[in-house]
């Protein structure tokens, strides 16, 4: 069932069907060089029930991405609450795509849908997103998502601390 569509885009939550297509994404490390690692299948399964988990709690998370016209996953986005610092957890767009489908303007596409729900049906003023200093391609989407950089923070992820750069929008600008 559609949580979200696009012009081009489905938006809807993850199930088990979809381990196949979240592994492809999760397991490639070039699709995730921000993380500095690739994930194994227990961390692709928890990473799958932590999604489960928020649609549960919150009513969203990271939403399977697919093609309407022909029904293929092409990746990840959504809306996962975050800390950056701030008094409370703030709400992050967040994205991962397979590497076939990148500089296509899904990215984009899907992230744009998820700001707007973030404003229109779940009535946040602010979303963030939270990308790696070395992640240009995300920064290019946070950008051309109306997103500005606001300040930077560090993530400690896996032995490593990790520069990354707090992006934000408001509603109505």
């Amino acid at each position: 069932m559609a949580v979200i569509e696009t012009q081009r885009l489905t938006l809807r939550e993850m199930n088990d069907g979809d381990w196949t297509d979240l592994c492809e994404i999760l397991q490639d490390p070039l699709v995730m060089y921000a993380y500095e690692h690739a994930f194994n299948d227990e961390e692709a399964r928890e990473w799958l029930k932590k999604q489960y988990d928020r649609y549960s709690r919150y009513g969203y998370g990271l939403w399977a991405v697919l093609l309407k016209d022909t029904g293929e996953w092409v990746g990840q986005c959504g809306l996962t609450m975050q800390d950056i610092g701030e008094d409370e957890p703030v709400p992050e767009v967040g994205y991962l795509f397979k590497q076939k489908y990148w500089h296509k303007g899904y990215a984009t596409e899907a992230a744009r849908a998820c700001k707007a729900y973030a404003f229109e049906v779940l009535g946040f003023d602010r979303v963030y997103s939270i990308i790696r200093d070395t992640n240009q391609a995300s920064q290019r989407v946070a950008l051309r998502n109306g997103m500005r950089p606001v300040k930077t923070i560090v993530k400690h992820y896996y032995t490593m601390d990790m520069p990354h750069y707090v992006y934000m929008a408001e509603k109505g600008e």
